[in-house]
Order: structure tokens, then sequence, then C-alpha cells
């Protein structure tokens, strides 16, 4: 089904409503930004490969001690949803069956950005930053290269870096754990 324009803003309890209703389908690609319900960009093979790398990567890397949560939402508060492409959380008894991930729960948040540079970049990482996501990766894929945000705050995340192939990331969370950028970008 091709999604209506919906007005909000919505809260996400709104949000689960619509989809119970069949207003939104199980196949809508839409996710929850600021209250507005936002149709997501189709994934092309450079952005499915880069996450299906990035999901084997961290899973290796991180083993038990996290769950690399793969393009599922998390809820950041009343009026937002997003689908992170990836994501880095605590592991916690019974997983995450009872209620998607708050941001006391993510480490790390990871979106890969192919057509979506901009709105990733403008909307969704602001967004993560307010709700106090203590790092962010945005894979941008057309100039080949990572950028990694910290130290969030209600007007965003206060540090930048833009590393590139050759360099390495280190997990926040795991000081011992290095990523290839090369393996992220293939």
């Amino acid at each position: 089904m091709a999604v209506r324009p919906l007005k909000g803003p919505f809260t996400v309890e709104e949000y689960h409503r619509l989809a119970e209703l069949g207003i939104l389908g199980e196949d809508d690609r839409v996710e929850l930004l600021d209250g507005q319900i936002v149709e997501m960009t189709p994934i092309g093979p450079a952005h499915s490969g880069c996450v299906g790398a990035l999901t084997g990567v961290l899973a290796r890397l991180v083993g038990d001690t996290a769950l690399v949560w793969v393009q599922n939402p998390v809820q950041l508060g009343e009026h937002a949803e997003p689908q992170p492409d990836l994501a880095l959380l605590q592991p916690r008894p019974g997983g995450y069956r009872q209620a998607h991930p708050r941001p006391a729960d993510i480490l790390l948040v990871i979106e890969v950005a192919d057509t979506s540079l901009e709105s990733d970049r403008d909307v969704k990482l602001p967004l993560y930053a307010r709700a106090g996501i203590p790092a962010a990766w945005l894979v941008d894929l057309p100039n080949q290269v990572v950028h990694e945000y910290g130290e969030p705050s209600p007007a965003g995340y206060a540090t930048l870096r833009t590393v590139a192939r050759g360099d390495t990331l280190t997990l926040r969370h795991f000081p011992t754990v290095t990523v290839p950028v090369a393996e992220i970008l293939g």
C-alpha cells in the first residue's frame, strides 16, 4: 500500500494505532520523526551491502556484550520512533520483545546514507542528539567517508570527526574495539 499523506503531529502511541487500524501496513516503509510520519527512501545495493557488512563486523567484534539492532525501531520519546540502519544496544534479559529500545538502551546509532545524506544529517542526527544517544555514525557512501558524532546535547552533537579508508573507528563503550573504515565502506 502506498502511504497516503497523513497530517501530524502524531505520538508514538497514535502511530502504532494507525498500524493496528490498517491505515499503515507492515510493508509501508515509514518512520515517525518529530511527530511526522515520513516515508523512507528505497534501499539500493550499495546501502544494503554496507548494512550487511557492518552487521557482520559489529556482531563479530562485540559478541554478547551488546546487541546489534538492524533496521528496527527505537523509541526516542513521545513523538519519535526512527528506524536507524543499525544500533548497538545494551543487552537485557528477554531482549526487546516487550518494548522498543529507549535512549538509555542505545550505545551507538548508525545511519548509512546513499541517497538520504541530507535527511539523515539534518533530521535524524539532531533527533538522536536531543535524545542523548552518546554516539552516532553517518556512513556517507557518496563521499566514501564516515562521520563520527559525539557529545550529544539538545542543540546537536558537539563533536564531529570525519574518517576515510585507512582510518579506524573506536567504539566509545568498548575502547578496545576498533573498526577499520575500509570494512565499512567495502
